[in-house]
């Protein structure tokens, strides 16, 4: 029996014996077998355990399909060979290894939580997992970067403008000789950024890990607005101003009615440009638009929209957790209206993916025309 079909056969038994195994989980499988070949018995076991089973009290349901399932296969047993290095498993996530005793016969391996999650989907998080990211994203709290402002600061640097009334009242004091110069240089201040967050049925499992990132930009942040976009349009800066997650994100999920359902984001992009956008709040400002693209609308509107948006804004940004995905192309019609007017298309499935994004919003220098694309796994 070949390979692809062992695999396949063997997670359907899983599956049918009540173990979850993801469709991801399943490629890895075959890829595992690929790599171990189907000699060893061993081998064909442990390319199942460590790519199927997620949850330790599965492993004993595991080993009895494993069982009976390669029972009649042909594979060659592989002798245990006792281990004498005692290996300890040790999890790390400061990276502090000043208890380390160099002298120590033991192995240890250190696995680190946040390395995991921070290239894992957001889509296979379970509720612990979503709540350790979750208090990562806290940390991501400066998003975007600074504008230069009309009110002037004092400088030392000679290359500001003189401050000539300071100057005179330093001289005077100094028996009417300049004794120092002063100077003022134009001011910084931060730039608005306006999240536009897609809460339709087909991004329900990134929403929910993606919200509480909009809500640590809203807490960590001054000049940031958000919104909904779905089949209407609703903000709800006030509603995440809390910095109780719990209780943010329980008000602005009464203040939605729209959560998990349609799609109308050219109709409600060109709502967000007639209430928000163009009269205001969009110039100058740094747009991000979190959605898989998915759109039930006419793409000319869609088109016509993002172009209007894109004329009044500093940068937009489009975030899109399916760009991760192996082979991925914009062919979905929102999607590809898009994307000519956009400036930064980067993923959002990750917690890596949210660093990257974190990223190109501090970066405030002006883009270039046309799509700048940033690579998966870029820095």
């Amino acid at each position: 029996m070949r390979a692809d079909e062992l695999a396949v056969g063997f997670v359907n038994a899983l599956r049918g014996a009540g173990i979850d195994v993801a469709v991801g989980s399943s490629v890895d499988y075959y890829q595992a077998l690929g790599a171990v070949g189907l000699e060893q018995r061993s081998s064909v076991y442990w390319a199942g355990r460590a790519t199927l089973v997620t949850e330790p009290d599965d492993i004993g349901l595991y080993d009895t399909i494993f069982d009976a399932y390669y029972g009649g296969q042909q594979l060659a047993a592989t002798p245990v060979v006792e281990v004498v290095q005692p290996i300890i498993l040790v999890v790390d996530d400061d990276g502090d290894d000043e208890g380390d005793d160099p002298g120590d016969p033991s192995l240890t391996l250190r696995w680190s939580r946040h390395e995991v999650l921070r290239d894992k989907d957001f889509a296979d998080y379970d509720h612990d997992e979503l709540d350790e990211a979750h208090r990562l994203m806290a940390a991501m709290t400066r998003i975007g970067g600074t504008r230069r402002s009309r009110r002037r600061r004092r400088t030392h640097r000679l290359a500001g403008h003189p401050e000539m009334r300071r100057t005179v009242q330093a001289a005077i004091r100094s028996g009417g000789e300049p004794m120092r110069r002063w100077y003022t240089e134009p001011g910084e201040r931060l730039r608005r950024v306006v999240l536009l967050l897609d809460i339709s049925g087909s991004m329900e499992s990134y929403a929910r890990a993606l919200i509480r990132f909009v809500h640590a930009a809203v807490v960590g942040r001054g000049r940031v607005e958000v919104f909904t976009i779905g089949t209407r349009l609703t903000r709800i800066t006030r509603e995440l101003s809390s910095r109780d997650p719990d209780r943010a994100l329980g008000e602005a999920a009464d203040a939605v009615s729209d959560w998990s359902g349609g799609t109308r984001l050219g109709d409600t992009l060109a709502e967000f440009n007639e209430l928000w956008g163009i009269p205001g709040m969009a110039r100058g400002a740094t747009v991000v638009i979190l959605s898989d693209g998915w759109d039930r609308g006419s793409p000319e509107v869609m088109a016509e929209q993002m172009a209007r948006l894109h004329r009044v804004t500093h940068r937009l940004v489009w975030v899109n957790p399916l760009k991760a995905t192996p082979g991925y192309q914009p062919l979905a019609q929102g999607m590809a209206a898009a994307l000519p007017h956009v400036d930064d298309f980067i993923e959002g499935h990750s917690l890596g993916s949210l660093e990257r994004l974190a990223a190109v919003l501090a970066d405030d220098r002006v883009p270039a025309d046309g799509l700048r694309m940033i690579a998966a796994g870029a820095a």
